[in-house]
């Protein structure tokens, strides 16, 4: 196989990227080592697989004041967006001793926005962009090469299939620490390597539980559904109802990857919804489905040093490659991005920049 620019990653970066360089005709091939496109934006129905209209249990806000790319890139894919509900009282539990403290919220600024028929609704009208033929699932690169006059591609697919792709360019539209894992001849600078394994990945060391209902309840009582507390063990508590009416509550567990681990799935789902229960009514106790996503077990998303919560990446001025592959190479990953990395605006603003700097290489401009 060859390609002009083979794009490492099918998450909503490398899939931006394949856009744009579809509509400025430059052939690419996009690898993408999970069975389905999206990433960390996974949009699935109450038995947990992916749909047309789902629960978010990856991302699932944006913020169209502070973060424009975003609003500009849902308005050009036609994707309908509905203001996060926020109606109702709060709820904070301090202590468990303590009765949680329930009061009136303030005006939300800026208004968190969603996605009409889940965050996954923005992979979809993405990838509908370009050829199927230029998407290869299941497929990870094990290691890249550079050659007289391309890079190639070592691929291994599930199966045990190999195969390898030339390509004249390379976009990474993956975390840092995943692209760590792959083998490159000539080896990566040692102070690059170091620098992608110290940027952490995003949401790699949380988790996400999802309870549904036949019917927003908690509405009915005055809540608004959102709820913080510090006894858990869920953290954060808000309402997910979808834009078609779906009721849902969702939350972040306050616990580790390691806790929750030896806790189990089971244990975690029986105590989040005894905590629902406790702050929004004996209703919360009996849904009609749940969703639980830790985000540190899937290898795909996170490595070993990702099971700590590591902070949030931030910009960083250093150059993310050096030596040979710096005319070869560009990250696309989320994390990357010069403004909000780790969020759905990094990864556009990532494989924007990624394109533009491979279009330059490819017109001899860099």
């Amino acid at each position: 196989m060859q390609t002009t620019v083979a794009i490492v990653g099918g998450g909503l970066a490398g899939l931006y990227a394949g856009r744009l360089l579809h509509a400025a005709g430059i052939d690419f091939r996009l690898i993408e080592a999970r069975d389905r496109l999206g990433g960390r934006v996974l949009s699935v129905d109450a038995s947990g697989a992916p749909a047309e209209d789902g629960f978010d249990l990856g991302p699932s806000w944006f913020w169209p004041e502070a973060q424009p790319q975003v609003a500009a890139l849902v308005r050009e894919l036609g994707v309908a967006a509905f203001p996060q509900h926020s109606e109702g009282d709060v709820v904070f539990h301090r202590m468990s001793r303590e009765t949680p403290w329930r009061y009136r919220a303030t005006h939300q600024e800026p208004q968190s926005m969603r996605i009409a028929g889940g965050t996954g609704a923005l992979i979809q009208a993405l990838a509908k962009g370009f050829p199927e033929s230029r998407v290869l699932l299941n497929a990870r690169v094990m290691r890249m090469t550079i050659r007289s006059a391309h890079v190639e591609l070592a691929i291994e697919g599930q199966g045990g299939w190999k195969d390898a792709l030339a390509a004249e360019q390379l976009i990474a539209a993956v975390p840092p620490r995943l692209l760590a894992r792959i083998s490159f001849s000539p080896a990566m600078d040692p102070y690059v390597e170091e620098l992608w394994m110290e940027t952490p990945t995003w949401m790699a060391p949380h988790a996400k539980f999802l309870a549904i209902y036949d019917r927003p309840f908690w509405r009915d009582a005055g809540f608004s559904g959102t709820a913080q507390s510090l006894v858990g063990p869920l953290a954060e508590i808000h309402d997910a109802t979808t834009a078609s009416g779906r009721a849902a509550l969702f939350g972040f567990p306050g616990i580790s990857a390691d806790a929750r681990a030896s806790l189990g799935s089971a244990a975690l789902t029986k105590a989040c919804l005894a905590q629902l229960a406790h702050l929004f009514g004996a209703e919360a106790r009996d849904p009609c489905a749940t969703l639980f996503k830790d985000w540190a077990a899937d290898p795909l998303t996170a490595t070993a040093a990702d099971r700590s919560a590591g902070g949030h990446p931030s910009p960083s001025a250093k150059p993310w490659v050096t030596g040979e592959w710096r005319k070869l190479l560009s990250l696309a990953g989320s994390e990357t991005s010069e403004i909000e990395p780790g969020y759905i605006a990094g990864a556009a603003s990532a494989a924007e920049r990624a394109v533009s700097e491979v279009m330059q290489r490819l017109h001899g401009q860099g």
